[in-house]
Parts: C-alpha cells; structure tokens; sequence
C-alpha cells in the first residue's frame, strides 16, 4: 500500500489550536488507497526537522505532505517553493529567534515542491475549497522544516514528492481578530483530502 506522511504543527504564537494539528486528527486512515501516516510536529527550529527527517529515513514514504498555519490567508495554499533561510522577528516555542540565518550554508538557495500541485489545486477547486498556489511559505518554521525535508530527500536520493501546504485560521481562531479570514475545519478537510487523493494518483507503490 502506498504510504503518505502528513504532519501538522502544535500550536504557537500564544493561540490555543493550530489548525494543521487540529486537521490530522480528523483525516481518516487512508486517502484513495494510500495510508496516512500522521506526525505532530513541535514549533521548534531545533527539534521539528530532527522528528520529520528520521521519521522520512524510517519509513521511506511514498509522498511526504506537511501541513501549517498562515493567518491572515483566506485559502488553502499549496508552497511552491522553501527558501534556504530562517528569519522572522517571532520567537519559536522554545524561545529561539532566528535573524538571516542559512538553514545550510552549502545547500541550494531553494528547493522547488516536488508534489504535485496543479493536480492538487484542481482537486481542491473541484470540492468548491478556496486554493491557490503560494510563492512565500515565509522564514519560520513552516518553511524551515519545508526545506529541510526537500534538502534531505534530494541528498539521500529518496525520490519522494514533497511539499507544503498552508491552512487559515480557524473560525474560533479569527473571533478575536476582526476582519480576518478563516475556514471551517470541515472544509479543511475536504480540501486536504482533495489534495491528498491527487498526490495518491500521481505515486507509484
């Protein structure tokens, strides 16, 4: 059976949920035949890539589709890209800020998604889910654990397809914070499900 592993974020930044978090327990086991393989990862520079990196050299998944939070975004966004920097004036949930700082001074300057998106935002579009392709996974964790993936499956040679998705806040998230969107965990997950069965299609066990 084809193996996808999904991980969400704990939550941060002061908020009590993390949609990405709250998302992985309620997808179901499997996906258009593919298991799901779920990890909660810590918003931690230091630790979220070590868990995600050995859990990728043990299970040698099919797909690898990691999941986080973007306030202030209406949409589900698939990350095309991970930048080969940290910088973001917030701290992580281990009190550690990190300034222009390389993630790998001897790594590319980025790594295209290897999932595969357009197939993925169709099956999203389908489902009636607001999506759209996202340029910027910003410098902080989300694309820190994003390029570590991508950097460690291209030196290994794995060969996984692998990628980011970002979620919106949550309609409890959003009460305190006027004006800004969020969605349904319900349509969350439809939308990823969409997704996943679109990146299920595009694997060979």
């Amino acid at each position: 059976m084809k193996i996808i592993l999904i991980t969400g974020f704990e939550p941060f930044g002061g908020e009590r949920v993390n949609p990405s978090g709250a998302l992985l327990d309620h997808l179901p086991e499997t996906v258009a035949g593919a298991a799901l393989c779920k990890l909660l990862l810590p918003v931690s520079y230091r630790k979220s890539a070590d868990l995600l990196l050995e859990r990728i050299d043990v299970l040698q998944p099919n797909a690898l589709v990691m999941l986080g939070q973007a306030g202030g975004r209406g949409k589900i966004t698939p990350e095309c890209i991970a930048i080969n920097l940290n910088h973001s004036e917030s701290v992580d949930n281990a009190g550690e800020q990190r300034i222009n700082a390389r993630i790998h001074p001897e790594a590319p300057a980025a790594y295209f998604a290897t999932l595969p998106i357009d197939a993925m935002l169709q099956a999203m579009r389908a489902c009636g889910v607001p999506c759209a392709m996202s340029v910027s996974a910003g410098a902080f964790v989300c694309n820190h654990v994003s390029f570590e993936a991508l950097h460690h499956i291209s030196s290994k040679g794995y060969g996984i397809p692998a990628g980011f998705i970002h979620l919106p806040y949550l309609p409890e998230q959003a009460e305190e914070k006027p004006g800004t969107p969020a969605m349904p965990l319900s349509m969350m997950e439809q939308g990823v499900c969409a997704a996943l069965t679109a990146v299920a299609a595009s694997i060979h066990a």
